[in-house]
């Protein structure tokens, strides 16, 4: 915004860089981009062997084996299903496109390194929360930073602290937790969500491809929908605050970020509106899916719930069960001294860059509660999370996670200016504690004869033995599953046995040319 940017007040704040800022810009900017990286990997990486649940168990065969060699097909179904999905009271045509894209990302970790399903589900989930990361530094310095290059001077202490509190966060916070479940989807799209905040702050221009952007979330999901919203008060709250411009001013009215914003709701409103529509006449008589449909009668008192579930010493008890990690092993050790290291060389970097002023740090404190709200009141409106709040559950993770986790994380390093040692050392600690509850959810998760099955089953496909032996180990890995699913749904569940069937034959004839039980009916 080079409009903005001429008519700031001096009074407003440090607008100009030092001359040794402006010679050492790379390499600040190249360390904060390893911690983005780093700092989540730590906290994350205890559940890289965790078990896939619900529809992983499946998709990660049936979504690789159609789409690994035949990539273009990928938006051609995506836009066939449409109406099936709008009768299931979803469209998301783009974001299907991205979560079968992620799904045959794993599987090509299985084809090409042989590593088994289990883990590329969780690298490709631990991708999504490093590009999430970044997406949140971005964002904070497309908010606070007043040079017209965003790039053009090292980032603010704030910026540079910020992947610890992100990491904090990254909390295995129950079965619906991003970390656990869909992480690669909804920690992709929560990082598309901030992007394009940080697109219309740093906005030079506007047209139709910003009307086609508005019209490209309306087709994504619904935790993409936050994406318009949030930019407009992005643009709005930097453009009053951070810069001092008057609300009716010519240079906030004509700026290219307010045209940004508005072009956002111009492409996005004609797609959403009709769409919305559609899907509450078809849902009237009920039998939707559960996971997108609005419920709006306990909205309200779910509301504080889901604003508070953020904060990780309310989501490590939902990682363990209840109580406090365990803190007294090999795990919580190694994420302290590598989460120390990081925060050491971060501090170094520091020394001597300013601080964010007033201005800009309640500007981007405004920009973290607009989030928090968004992101609370799309989780609100959800039945399943509606009852959970009813039952006094506090720290239950669900699809705002990531947002919720940005949101509070930009909050604390908004409203924790100074004494930044102080900050960073309170971070590390809760980013050890989150990695120990991390370990803590996934050891309970493995106990027991269901996450056995589907790690050997992942396995299987990774490693196929074509001998009469390999045939036998899978055909039982397939009566197991078999008898699981008949033990927890008092019955043959056919529909889950066809769904196993056609995703692992899928899987394994791609990989292998082969199917993955010959005992299976045709």
């Amino acid at each position: 915004m080079t409009a903005e940017i001429v008519d700031v007040p001096q009074q407003a704040g440090p607008a100009a860089v030092p001359p040794w800022a402006e010679a050492t810009t790379e390499r600040p900017w190249r360390g904060l981009w390893w911690r983005c990286a780093l700092v989540p990997l730590v906290v994350l990486t205890p559940l890289v062997t965790l078990t896939p649940s619900a529809d992983h168990r499946f998709n990660v065969y049936s979504n690789g084996g159609l789409y690994l060699t035949h990539p273009w097909r990928l938006p051609v179904t995506a836009v066939r299903t449409v109406p099936q999905f709008l009768d299931l009271g979803n469209f998301r045509p783009l974001g299907r496109i991205l979560e079968w894209s992620l799904d045959t990302a794993a599987f090509a970790l299985t084809a090409f390194l042989g590593i088994p399903a289990n883990i590329g589900l969780r690298v490709v989930s631990f991708a999504a929360a490093i590009v999430l990361t970044v997406a949140a530094v971005v964002l904070a310095e497309a908010v606070t930073a007043r040079r017209p290059r965003l790039f053009g001077a090292p980032p603010s202490t704030a910026a540079a602290v910020l992947p610890f509190a992100i990491a904090a966060g990254l909390v295995a916070a129950g079965r619906l937790s991003t970390t656990v479940l869909f992480g690669g989807l909804y920690l992709t799209t929560s990082a598309l969500v901030l992007g394009v905040a940080a697109w219309a702050c740093r906005a030079r221009r506007a047209g139709v491809l910003v009307v086609v952007l508005g019209a490209a979330l309306a087709a994504f999901n619904e935790l993409a929908y936050l994406a318009v919203p949030l930019a407009t008060a992005a643009v709005l709250l930097r453009g009053r605050v951070v810069l001092g411009l008057r609300w009716l001013s010519p240079e906030t009215l004509r700026g290219p970020s307010v045209r940004f914003a508005a072009l956002l709701w111009v492409g996005f409103l004609p797609v959403f509106v009709p769409v919305r529509l559609l899907i509450r006449q078809r849902c009237a008589g009920g039998g939707c899916y559960v996971g997108s449909d609005i419920a709006l009668g306990g909205a309200a008192g779910a509301l504080p719930n889901r604003m508070a579930s953020w904060l990780p010493p309310l989501m490590w008890p939902r990682a363990t069960g209840g109580g406090l990690p365990h803190l007294a092993a090999a795990v919580p050790v190694l994420a302290l001294l590598a989460l120390a290291v990081l925060a050491w060389w971060t501090l170094r970097g520091l020394r001597g860059r300013p601080q964010l002023d007033r201005r800009q740090a309640t500007g981007l404190a405004g920009v973290a509660l607009v989030l928090l709200v968004l992101a609370g009141t799309l989780a609100s409106l959800n039945a399943e999370v509606q009852d959970l709040a009813a039952a006094g559950v506090l720290g239950s993770g669900w699809r705002d996670s990531g947002l919720a986790t940005v949101a509070g994380s930009l909050l604390v390093v908004a409203l924790w200016r100074r004494f930044v040692p102080v900050l960073l050392t309170v971070l590390v600690l809760a980013g050890t504690v989150s990695a120990a509850a991390n370990e803590d959810f996934r050891d309970a998760t493995a106990a027991g004869r269901y996450p056995y099955l589907y790690d050997r089953i992942a396995q299987e496909v990774a490693g196929f033995d074509r001998t009469p032996a390999g045939d036998a180990r899978r055909c039982a890995l397939r009566a197991a599953f078999i008898q699981t699913s008949t033990a927890n749904h008092h019955g043959v569940n056919q529909r889950e046995v066809e769904r196993f069937d056609m995703s692992l034959d899928r899987a394994t004839r791609q990989l292998s040319g082969r199917r993955f039980c010959t005992a299976a009916p045709r």
